[in-house]
């Protein structure tokens, strides 16, 4: 069985759609993370960066297999099922390609840009205008590759599914996919697809109250370590 340990964020719902895709049994462990879920000691042991998705498959050959890190799970879900990711090995390392440059670039900065925009306890105008440009630079990426193809690397993968919940909620990035002509009908045909809408029903990130806060942002080690130590001496 496999088990996703997940929150509506985009993050959370790329892994929901690639297992909604390919149409695999799973069960939802949620995690509040504007709770503080994330820094179970527990949930620590799999997931050690207290972020989510993680995953564990927990009757696989050889023993359990637990993984972090959206990228990660999506490529073992794609060679597990032999889906949604190339053999051919020119087609395979520019889906790679487009895999690493959602999870290094598109989700990072997007999600600057939400924090800043959105989510931030103060106005920072440096920090909104740095974020919102950098954001409409990475569509205009998307925009360009998406020019003269229907998806991102040869036929609809992983790295489709890697970019589509980050380029939903554009408007809070400050973003017009009508500006973006290519990525608009590729976000259209991303959207009309039943396994994106079933994963998509998942649920919708929320913002923060004044709790959820504490446990988003501003974290650094030593939060991190004493939250975790707190939560071991917790009566269950």
């Amino acid at each position: 069985m496999i088990e996703l340990y997940f929150y509506p964020s985009p993050n959370g719902l790329k892994i929901a759609i690639m297992l909604e895709e390919c149409a695999l049994p799973y069960q939802v462990r949620f995690v509040d993370i504007t709770r503080g879920a994330q820094f179970d000691p527990k949930f620590l042991e799999f997931s050690p960066n207290n972020k989510i998705p993680a995953l564990i498959e927990t009757d696989a050959d050889g023993g359990p297999i637990r993984l972090f890190e959206s990228g990660a799970i999506l490529v073992y879900l794609a060679e597990r099922t032999g889906r949604f990711l190339p053999t051919d090995p020119h087609s395979r390392y520019q889906c790679l390609a487009w895999l690493f440059w959602q999870v290094g670039g598109l989700g990072p900065m997007a999600g600057q840009a939400h924090h800043f925009r959105a989510f931030a306890s103060e106005n920072v105008p440096y920090g909104i205008r740095r974020y919102t440009d950098e954001v409409n630079r990475l569509y205009g990426v998307m925009d360009r590759r998406l020019a003269d193809r229907e998806w991102l690397a040869g036929d609809y993968s992983i790295a489709d599914m890697a970019c589509y919940p980050w380029i939903v909620p554009h408007e809070r990035q400050g973003q017009r996919l009508e500006d973006f002509t290519h990525l608009k009908r590729w976000f259209d045909a991303m959207s009309a697809r039943p396994g994106v809408q079933r994963g998509l029903a998942r649920g919708n990130e929320r913002a923060a109250d004044e709790i959820g806060h504490t446990f988003l942002y501003g974290q650094s080690a030593a939060t991190v370590k004493d939250e975790e130590a707190r939560r071991a001496q917790s009566p269950k």
